[in-house]
C-alpha cells in the first residue's frame, strides 16, 4: 500500500434498511477523515421472472421516482458536515452490481443486513459477495450493537503470521492513524500444544506452547516493523495468543471502532476466496469489519 492517500470516492450502498443508514452514517464519517467524496448508491433490483411466468414486484424504474435516494437526500437536509457528495440509482441484480461499485473506490460500504432475506440473519448475501469479490476494501457495519467504550478509540488487526498481507496491515496503520487509534494487532498460534504421554494421555507441553509463541511473535515482529517506521505516530499493542483466531478477534471487536482482516489471494479455479476465519468475524463481530483484498491497486 502506498503512503499516498488511495483515490477514489468512498462509497456505500443503501437500501432504505436501517443497516443502510447506519452504513451511510459510518461511511460520512470515513469520508471526512480522508477528506474524500462521498457517493451514495442505491442499486434497484431487476424484475425478475419466477419460475411460472410472472415477475417479481419490483419499484418504479423512472429516474426521478427512487423512494430511497429521496429518503437519503432528506435525512442529509441543512447538514454542515458533508462531504463533497453523489446520490445516484444503478440499477442491476445487487449481489453482482455493489461488488463493481468497488471498481473506482478507494472504500466499500455497506450495511451488514439489507430489507431483503431473514432479519435473523448476521450477514446478507450482497454483504458477503461485496466482501468477497470488490476490488478495493470493504467495510461491513452492523447496526445496533455499540462497542464497549475503553481509554480510546481502537483498531483491532487480524494478524495471519504465515501467509500476511501487507495490503491488509497497511490498511490498518493508515486507519489507526487516521483515527487517532490504537492499533491492537491479535496472532493466534495453534494451541495449547498437547503430546502424548507413555501413560496414554494427552497432556499440555509448556515447552513447545513457548516455542510456538516465541516464533510467532518473531514473524509478527518482522512483518510489523516497516509499518511500525511508516507510522510512528501509531500506537501498537501487540497481542500474540493461543486458540481460535476467529473467537480472539471476536471478543477484542468489543472494544474496537473497526475490526481490519484479509482476504485470501485468488485461486486459479475457485475465484476470489474469503477464509473460514474472515467469514467468521464478518458473521460474529460487534461493529464494523473491514475486509481488505490481496491486490489493491
Amino acid at each position: 500500500m502506498s503512503d499516498d492517500a488511495p483515490a477514489g470516492p468512498v462509497v456505500v450502498a443503501v437500501d432504505g434498511s436501517s443497516g443502510g443508514d447506519h452504513a451511510l452514517e459510518w461511511a460520512l464519517h470515513a469520508a471526512r477523515l480522508r477528506q474524500a467524496p462521498l457517493r451514495i448508491v442505491h442499486v434497484r433490483q431487476y424484475a425478475m421472472p419466477l419460475a411460472d411466468g410472472p415477475y417479481m414486484p419490483t419499484i418504479d424504474h423512472r429516474p426521478d421516482a427512487d423512494p430511497v435516494v429521496d429518503r437519503v437526500r432528506r435525512s442529509l437536509e441543512g447538514r454542515a458536515d458533508l462531504p463533497e457528495l453523489t446520490v445516484e440509482v444503478v440499477d442491476g441484480a445487487p449481489g453482482h452490481a455493489i461488488p463493481r461499485l468497488g471498481d473506482t473506490a478507494q472504500l466499500l460500504v455497506l450495511g451488514s443486513r439489507g430489507r431483503g432475506g431473514f432479519t435473523s440473519l448476521l450477514l446478507g448475501s450482497n454483504g458477503l459477495a461485496s466482501a468477497r469479490d470488490a476490488a478495493c476494501p470493504v467495510v461491513v457495519v452492523r447496526p445496533g450493537e455499540e462497542v464497549t467504550a475503553g481509554a480510546g478509540p481502537c483498531v483491532v488487526l487480524g494478524l495471519d503470521a504465515l501467509t500476511p498481507h501487507e495490503d491488509t496491515i497497511g490498511f490498518a496503520f493508515a486507519e489507526a492513524a487516521l483515527r487517532g487509534a490504537v492499533l491492537r494487532v491479535v496472532c493466534a498460534y495453534p494451541g495449547p500444544v498437547l503430546v502424548y504421554t507413555a501413560t496414554g494421555d494427552f497432556v499440555t507441553s509448556a515447552e513447545a506452547d513457548e516455542a510456538s509463541s516465541k516464533e510467532y511473535t518473531r514473524l509478527a515482529d518482522e512483518q510489523l516493523a516497516p509499518f511500525r517506521e511508516r507510522y510512528p505516530g501509531v500506537r501498537v499493542e501487540q497481542e500474540v495468543l493461543p486458540g481460535d483466531a476467529a473467537g480472539l478477534l471476536v471478543d477484542a471487536s468489543r472494544e474496537a471502532e473497526l475490526v481490519v482482516v484479509g482476504r485470501h489471494r485468488r485461486g486459479r479455479s475457485l475465484g476470489r476466496l474469503m477464509g473460514s476465519v474472515t467469514n467468521a468475524v464478518l458473521l460474529h463481530a460487534r461493529g464494523a469489519v473491514a475486509v481488505v483484498p490481496p491486490e489493491l491497486r
